[in-house]
């Protein structure tokens, strides 16, 4: 069973683009969700650079895409069935 640690309104805590990159260069891997689009970031070994992962973690506001999930080292921003299979595993 996974607990639930802090939990962030975004419509009332917005995130902006140095904090965003600053949260997912906190962790050690980088998930992000678009529908059936997933791409996986390696934030310890191959870290791409800040345009790229703005790209894919900010919204078209500017901010941090919602939902964005801290699962252990993993960050997982967006959503789709498929990044979630992948993070929580099939059950």
């Amino acid at each position: 069973m996974r607990t639930t640690g802090e939990v962030v309104d975004a419509t009332k805590n917005k995130r902006g683009r140095a904090e965003a990159l600053e949260l997912a260069r906190s962790a050690d891997r980088v998930v992000a969700a678009r529908g059936k689009k997933v791409l996986v970031f390696d934030m310890k070994n191959d870290p791409p650079d800040d345009d790229t992962l703005a790209a894919h973690i900010l919204g078209p506001t500017g901010n941090l895409k919602a939902p964005t999930l801290r699962v252990g080292s993993t960050l997982l921003v967006g959503f789709g069935f498929d990044a979630y299979r992948q993070v929580f595993g099939e059950s």
